[in-house]
C-alpha cells in the first residue's frame, strides 16, 4: 500500500522529471529499498527529511508535509487487511510470545528480520 510519504516522493519525482533510481541515488540507497519505503514495507530514515528538503530545495509548506509524512510512515502501524488468515494468526502468535523471549532470542530474531 502506497504511503503518504510514497505519494509525496512520487509527486516530487514527477515534478522534477526524475525516476525512482535517481531519487534513490540522492538518498544513498537502492531503488528496491526506496520502493519498499514508498509502499509501506519499510520505514523511511528520519534523516531523509533533511536530505530531501535540501536536495530538492523544498519550500516551508513542502518541508512540513514531508516531515509529517515521514513521521506517519514511521509509526508502528501494521496493516493486516491484505494478509491471509494464516499469516495473521502467525503474526499475532509471535507478538504474544515476544515478552517471554530472552534478550539473546530477541537479538536472533532481529538479525533474521533485519531490524
Amino acid at each position: 500500500m502506497v504511503t503518504r510519504f510514497g505519494k509525496f516522493c512520487r509527486n516530487l519525482r514527477m515534478d522534477n522529471e526524475e525516476l525512482l533510481y535517481q531519487m534513490a541515488e540522492r538518498l544513498g540507497v537502492s531503488s528496491a529499498f526506496l520502493s519498499k519505503v514508498e509502499n509501506g514495507k519499510a520505514k523511511p530514515p528520519v534523516e531523509w527529511g533533511k536530505v530531501i528538503a535540501s536536495g530538492y530545495q523544498l519550500e516551508k509548506i513542502q518541508i512540513e508535509e514531508l516531515e509529517a509524512s515521514i513521521a506517519e510512515a514511521r509509526e508502528n502501524v501494521i496493516r493486516v487487511d491484505s494478509m491471509s488468515q494464516n499469516d495473521r494468526d502467525m503474526m499475532f502468535a509471535f507478538a504474544r510470545q515476544l515478552d517471554g523471549l530472552c534478550k539473546e532470542e530477541k537479538d536472533k530474531w532481529k538479525k533474521i528480520l533485519k531490524i
